[in-house]
C-alpha cells in the first residue's frame, strides 16, 4: 500500500489492493455511520465528506473507486479533492484571468504595431499576473487549512477497511 506523504499535493491520489471482493468493500462503506462523516455510494464509487457541522470553505472530500481484480481481490483507487463547486469556481477564475491576459497581450501588440500607446494594456497585464499569483496563494492557504481534515478522512477510510 502506498502511504500519503507528509507533503500533501494538489488532489493527491493513492491506490492499493484489498484481499476481498469489491461488493464486500462497497457494503462496508455503505453501512458505515460515524460522525462527522457522510458516506455516499454510487455504483463502484464511494464519496466521503464531512457533515455540515464540521464543514468549512476549504473542507476536502475523498472519492474512492473499487474495482474487481478477480473473484477474491479488488483494487481501491482514492482521490482527495476540494468541494467540486469550489474546484469549478477556482478553475473558472484561472481561465478568466488567463483569457483576459491573452486578450490584453493581443491588444497591446496591435497597438504597438499601429504605433499607438499601449501602456494601459501592459499595466492591466501586470495586474492580471498579480491577480493570478494571488489566486495561487489563496489556493495554497486553502490546502493548508484542509490538510488536517484530509488526514481525518484517510484515517476514517483505513479504520473502515480494517
Amino acid at each position: 500500500m502506498k502511504t500519503i506523504p507528509n507533503d500533501i499535493v494538489l488532489r493527491p491520489r493513492f491506490q492499493f489492493e484489498l484481499p476481498c471482493t469489491k461488493e464486500v468493500v462497497l457494503e462496508v462503506f455503505e453501512k458505515t455511520e460515524k460522525e462527522p462523516f457522510l458516506v455516499k455510494r454510487l455504483d463502484d464509487h464511494v464519496f466521503i465528506k464531512f457533515n455540515t457541522d464540521k464543514i468549512h470553505f476549504w473542507s476536502p472530500q475523498l472519492q474512492l473507486e473499487i474495482n474487481a481484480i478477480d473473484d477474491k481481490n479488488s483494487k481501491l483507487y482514492g482521490l482527495f479533492g476540494p468541494n467540486p463547486t469550489l474546484w469549478t469556481f477556482f478553475m473558472f477564475l484561472h481561465f478568466g484571468v488567463a483569457t483576459i491576459f491573452t486578450v490584453l497581450g493581443v491588444w497591446a501588440y496591435s497597438s504597438s504595431s499601429l504605433n499607438k500607446p499601449y501602456g494601459v494594456q501592459l499595466g492591466l497585464m501586470a495586474f492580471m499576473m498579480v491577480l493570478w499569483f494571488t489566486l495561487y496563494l489563496f489556493g495554497r492557504v486553502g490546502k493548508q487549512k484542509g490538510k488536517p481534515q484530509m488526514q481525518e478522512l484517510h484515517k476514517f477510510m483505513m479504520e473502515t477497511l480494517d
